[in-house]
């Protein structure tokens, strides 16, 4: 079944209040002309954040639906996995890149665990030790420093000195990743900024961009991130300007909604700045610096 535009196995949860996964998910690649093919883990009432959620596990039903997609024949440019709903659906995951990779396949793996040094409430320790292996077989992995630090076995410090970060990257490339995105990295001497540092293991290099921190935080910024990572690369830019595009996207949509008299735990007001994804290029900000092992 072939089909014009590129094509994304999205691998995500559906909340049904707050702006989060597939609700950002689906918005930000239709507008980057990609085709969303969402398999989803598990229905939500609303994030997490809110307190007294309504959870639906939808592992039973995952494999079902990608045998039906393998009736089909389907063919997918980009596998785009973030949270599951439990850490038995790993392996329909790790079968799902099996069966649909090729060598043109873009993975994109983002280890949805937590966040401000706090696993999320509906995960367990041994999500974690599943998604240490399922990040062996990702293209680009994108976790936040609280990922970092649960993906290696780490204390979560929130003021990471960059080295250490830097060393704790080449760790997790170690583990099979062949690109990390790390988001949330702050910057030594700066508290009113914030970065986002990546390596390549193929080219064995550093990119980092950098932008200014507002006192607020939007549940959903980190799916909204990786889906611009992944629509980014799937339009032919680079690791470096799909980095930079996301970082702008996020900080437009965060300043979009932060003067505003509103709940953050809604997320940020995605829809006010979904066109400016459809905007040339700007001048990029992003920066490069050898690996220095």
């Amino acid at each position: 079944m072939n089909n014009p535009l590129p094509r994304v196995a999205a691998i995500h949860d559906l909340s049904g209040f707050g702006k989060a996964s597939l609700t950002v998910v689906i918005p930000i690649l239709s507008t980057m002309g990609v085709q969303v093919v969402p398999l989803v883990t598990a229905v939500l009432s609303t994030h997490s954040r809110y307190k007294g959620f309504h959870f639906v596990d939808l592992t039973a039903h995952l494999q079902p639906i990608v045998d039906h997609w393998k009736q089909l024949n389907l063919k997918f440019d980009a596998i785009y996995s973030g949270f599951l709903g439990s850490h038995h659906q790993v392996a329909t995951v790790e079968q799902l890149i099996n069966h649909y990779r090729t060598p043109d396949t873009l993975v994109v793996i983002d280890p949805v665990l937590g966040d401000n040094g706090k696993l999320y409430a509906p995960l367990s320790l041994q999500m974690v030790e599943e998604m240490r292996r399922l990040i062996s077989r990702a293209d680009i992995i994108t976790p936040n420093l609280t990922e970092v630090s649960l993906l290696l076995n780490e204390p979560y410090d929130p003021e990471i000195p960059p080295d250490i970060l830097r060393q704790n990257i080449r760790r997790l490339v170690n583990l099979g990743a062949k690109t990390v995105i790390v988001t949330s990295v702050p910057v030594p001497g700066q508290p009113r900024r914030t970065s986002v540092m990546a390596y390549s293991g193929t080219d064995h290099r550093f990119w980092k961009v950098t932008c200014d921190y507002l006192p607020a935080h939007y549940p959903g910024t980190g799916d909204a991130f990786a889906s611009i990572i992944t629509g980014a690369l799937l339009q032919g830019d680079s690791l470096p300007i799909a980095i930079d595009r996301a970082v702008q996207f996020i900080s437009l949509g965060v300043r979009s909604t932060f003067g505003y008299d509103y709940d953050p735990d809604q997320g940020f007001m995605l829809e006010r700045v979904l066109n400016s994804l459809n905007a040339p290029v700007q001048i990029s900000t992003y920066e490069w610096f050898e690996d220095e092992k």
